[in-house]
């Protein structure tokens, strides 16, 4: 019972967070798109923020968006993209349209000299990654701000399930990410090549990132790569799901298995909880109680994070240590004992965040905060932060995936950046 009260509380609070006064240099933030990610991803958050008003929307069809702004109290509606971008009330702009189209309006956005926060994946592929993060309008005097968002890596969570991997020791990592069949039909845009379809492009932007943070570095190669086509009679150039190997640096392999229609039992839907499994190599312990018996103390960790994409709805840390003590001589056990501690993280403890947020605050309002503190120069995001070279790689590592599988790159966009 003590567990349930913390976890109602949490996710009511969640549900219904407080609505501060807005401050009078509150950052404006405009929506392209009336999509179904933002209420989660930006709307509600900025409920909480007081540096942050939505003040605007724009989507294909005018009459959809001034819907939308009704539903969330949005004020402005524009007919266009483009005229949004080009209003001067606007300060930053948010962009989750399809992939496909996520490289060019965030040139025109940056052009615009508006911040931007780019959803993941960033682009269609890493040439078009390595063209935007690298673009001179980042590197002008005063340059907007770009941010891909990867909304998991600015929780707690995360870092906490982080600060228990040692990177040049890890043997193994497998990370999964499923999700229940007819969620997703597959008419979904999901699965439309042309503009970015695929669920490497979808749930693989997330398992891709995690297996580099636990590695600390970028893969060598993709080792393998077999993917499940969406069915004969849709675009069979989207995988519906992959399973995926890459060899990293220091010999150790990481591995993921994502599923945008997971298939159950008959009619039932399957269903797997999003985790990472990280297995560490063997090390010695010191231990002083040994004396000089010609014996030696070897452990092996494991370390689990689950529901990492959502920690503030429920997660849990797993650390898992399997102790030896054997024979120095012919490595024979003696002695095995195992222990396990279980860790939650909803707040941050770390002495440069520590006191910053609620535990209700959902990976995405975390994620908010970071990028107003970056605009504003105040704050530190130091170890949390995805910069323009980390959003590279990831394309990178995901290319790796389709090539692998001998699936075609998601296409490169005709439009032509001019500074």
């Amino acid at each position: 019972m003590a567990s349930i009260i913390p976890f109602v509380c949490r996710n009511w609070a969640l549900a219904y967070p407080e609505k501060p006064a807005k401050s009078q240099d509150a950052l404006r933030i405009g929506l392209l798109g009336a999509s179904t990610i933002a209420p989660l991803a930006v709307i509600g958050p900025a409920k909480s923020h007081p540096d942050v008003i939505i003040a605007a929307v724009a989507a294909r069809d005018e009459k959809r968006a001034a819907t939308y702004a009704k539903q969330h109290g949005i004020p402005i509606v524009h007919v266009s993209y483009q005229e949004l971008i080009d209003d001067p009330s606007i300060d930053a702009v948010y962009i989750p349209l399809p992939n496909g189209l996520h490289y060019e309006w965030a040139l025109k956005a940056l052009k615009a000299r508006k911040h931007v926060l780019l959803e993941k994946p960033s682009t269609n592929n890493a040439s078009e990654a390595s063209s935007l993060f690298r673009s001179p309008l980042l590197s002008q005097p005063n340059a907007p701000i770009l941010l891909e968002a990867f909304h998991a890596r600015f929780h707690p969570a995360c870092s906490a399930f982080l600060s228990h991997i040692d990177h040049q020791n890890v043997v193994s990592a497998h990370a999964t990410l499923t999700c229940p069949r007819y969620v997703f039909p597959e008419t979904d845009i999901r699965f439309d090549y042309d503009i970015g379809g695929g669920v490497t492009m979808d749930m693989g932007a997330y398992t891709t990132l995690f297996l580099r943070l636990i590695f600390g570095t970028e893969p060598d190669e993709c080792l393998e790569a077999v993917p499940r086509l969406v069915p004969k009679g849709f675009d069979q150039r989207c995988d519906q799901a992959m399973t995926a190997k890459w060899q990293f640096p220091n010999g150790g392999i990481g591995t993921m298995y994502i599923d945008l229609s997971l298939h159950g039992l008959g009619p039932i839907p399957g269903f797997r909880w999003p985790r990472c499994e990280v297995e560490h190599r063997e090390t010695v312990v010191q231990d002083e109680s040994l004396g000089e018996g010609g014996k030696e103390h070897v452990m092996v960790k494991r370390v689990v994070i689950w529901n990492m994409v959502m920690p503030v709805v429920w997660h849990r840390i797993d650390i898992i240590e399997h102790h030896i003590i054997r024979s120095s001589s012919d490595k024979k056990p003696l002695k095995t004992w195992s222990t396990t501690e279980y860790q939650k993280a909803y707040t941050w403890q770390d002495e440069a965040r520590t006191g910053q947020g609620r535990e209700s605050w959902s990976t995405y309002r975390h994620q908010l905060e970071q990028f107003v503190h970056r605009i504003k120069g105040r704050g530190s995001s130091s170890g949390i932060w995805m910069d323009g070279e980390d959003s590279v790689k990831q394309m990178e590592m995901i290319d790796s995936a389709y090539k692998k599988a001998g699936l075609p790159l998601r296409p490169t966009s005709s439009y032509q950046e001019t500074v």
